[in-house]
C-alpha cells in the first residue's frame, strides 16, 4: 500500500517507540505514587515536557499533556472561555477550523449563552488581520484560528491575527496539531496565549497530545478528579505516551526543514502529473505545507475514487468529513467558495517520512486506470457498491 494519507496520522518513529518500551513492559509505577516506581515514571514525565517545552522555547510548567488534539482544543478553547466569562461571551474562530474547535465554540453558543463569530476566508481560505480586527468587540474573550489547515495545507497568519488578540486584551488559541513538524512552532513569536498539539501527527503515538497554555493564565478544567497536570487536567498520566511524544517531537523537529525541502518537489511533482492525467483537475489553496495537495475532479465520485484507489493500493483522503455511505462536501471547501457538487469530488493527498518519487508514480498510474474506467466528467455517475458504516478516516 502506498499511503499518501499522512495528514490523518503517521506512523510511530522507531525512536519513540524505543522510548516507549520501558514503560510498556517494565516500569509500571503510577507518577503520583511516593514510592520508587512511581519516582521513575514521574521523572520521565518532567523530563518529557522539559524537553518536549525546549523546542516550544516554552517553560515546563505552561505544557498541559491530554489524550490528544480534539482534547487539546476543547481544554483551551472551552477552558479559557468559561474562566473568563466574567470578561465577555463572544468568541471568534473561522469556518474552515477542525471540528474539535468548531463544534467546541457550538456547544458554547448552544448551551453557554455565547455569541460565535464565523470570520469570512478568501479563495485560498484565509483569515485577514483587518476581518479579525474589524470583528473584535468589547466583550470579546477569544479568538481561535488554526496554524495549518488540514485539509488543504494553507497556512495562517497566526503571528499577524495573535498581535491583534494581544493588543485589545483578548485570549488567542491556535490549533498547531496538523503543523508542528512541519513548520516551526514558538508559541511566544506566534503571540498565542493556547496552543494545541496531538503526537500522532509528527510520528508519535496515538492517544496523546499537549496544550501550552501561556503562564499565569486561568483555565477552568474540563473533567473533575486528581490534581494532574498542576490541577488543569486530572487523570493518571499516560506514561508511555507522553514520552514517545516527546522524542518523536525531537526527530520531527530534527529533519522539519530538510524534510520540508524533499518533499515540496515530490508534491509538485505529484501535481505535475495529475495535471496531465486529468487536465481539469482544480487544486485548493495554492500556498500551504510541502506534503499537503487537496485536488477536485468535477464531474467525478469523490468517494468512488478514494475507493478505487484504496483498491490499487494508495491510500488517501477525501479530508472531509464522511462515513462510508453518508460522506458530506468539505465545510472547509464550501467556506473557500467552492461550490458543493466540485466539494465533494476532492481528494486529499498528503506525503511523508516515505514518500518516495516511486510512489508518487504509482498514485499517478493508479489514477490514470481509475479516471478511465469512472465516468467522466458531464456524464450520469453509475452507482458503486460500498460497505454500510465504516469510517473513514480523515
Amino acid at each position: 500500500m502506498v499511503n499518501l494519507d499522512y495528514n490523518a496520522t503517521t506512523p510511530l518513529a522507531p525512536e519513540a517507540l524505543e522510548a516507549m518500551m520501558p514503560f510498556l513492559q517494565g516500569h509500571h509505577g503510577n507518577p503520583s505514587s511516593i514510592h520508587g516506581a512511581g519516582r521513575i515514571t514521574r521523572a520521565a514525565i518532567d523530563d518529557a515536557r522539559e524537553r518536549f517545552a525546549d523546542l516550544l522555547g516554552a517553560r515546563p510548567h505552561e505544557l498541559i499533556f491530554t489524550s490528544g488534539g480534539t482534547e487539546s482544543c476543547n481544554l483551551g478553547i472551552l477552558g479559557l472561555a468559561r474562566a473568563h466569562a466574567h470578561r465577555g461571551r463572544h468568541v471568534i474562530t473561522s469556518p474552515t477550523e477542525h471540528h474539535a474547535v468548531l463544534h467546541a465554540v457550538e456547544a458554547l453558543q448552544h448551551h453557554e449563552g455565547f455569541e460565535v463569530t464565523l470570520l469570512p476566508v478568501d479563495g485560498e481560505g484565509k483569515v485577514t488581520p483587518d476581518d479579525l480586527a474589524s470583528a473584535m468587540r468589547e466583550d470579546t474573550v477569544l479568538v481561535s484560528v488554526m496554524h495549518a489547515n488540514n485539509e488543504t495545507g494553507v497556512i495562517q497568519s497566526v503571528q499577524e491575527l495573535g498581535a491583534i488578540c494581544r493588543e485589545r486584551g483578548v485570549f488567542f488559541h491556535t490549533d498547531a496539531v496538523q503543523s508542528f513538524g512541519k513548520l516551526k512552532v514558538l508559541p511566544g513569536e506566534m503571540v498565542a496565549d493556547a496552543v494545541s498539539f496531538a503526537a500522532h501527527k509528527f510520528y508519535g503515538p496515538k492517544g496523546v497530545g499537549a496544550l501550552w497554555l501561556r503562564a499565569g493564565i486561568a483555565l477552568t478544567r474540563l473533567a473533575h478528579g486528581g490534581s494532574h497536570e498542576n490541577s488543569r487536567r486530572p487523570g493518571t498520566e499516560n506514561v508511555a505516551g507522553i514520552v514517545g511524544m516527546a522524542v518523536a517531537a525531537e526527530v520531527a523537529e530534527g529533519r522539519r526543514e530538510p524534510e520540508a525541502s524533499r518533499l515540496g518537489p515530490l508534491r509538485d511533482e505529484l501535481w505535475k502529473g495529475l495535471l496531465e492525467v486529468a487536465p481539469f483537475a482544480i487544486r485548493n489553496g495554492s500556498e500551504g505545507l510541502a506534503n499537503t495537495l487537496n485536488v477536485s475532479f468535477p464531474g467525478y465520485d469523490g468517494e468512488g475514487l478514494l475507493i478505487a484507489l484504496d483498491i490499487e493500493g494508495v491510500g488517501v483522503s477525501s479530508g472531509s468529513a464522511c462515513m462510508v455511505g453518508s460522506m458530506q462536501a468539505s465545510h472547509v471547501l464550501l467556506a473557500m467558495g467552492i461550490d458543493r457538487a466540485t466539494a465533494s469530488a476532492t481528494v486529499r493527498f498528503s506525503l511523508g517520512h516515505t514518500t518516495t518519487a516511486k510512489d508518487v508514480s504509482h498514485c499517478l498510474d493508479a489514477l490514470a486506470r481509475v479516471l478511465q474506467r469512472q465516468t467522466q466528467p458531464g456524464k450520469k455517475s453509475q452507482p458503486i457498491s460500498i460497505y454500510e458504516n465504516e469510517a473513514v478516516a480523515v
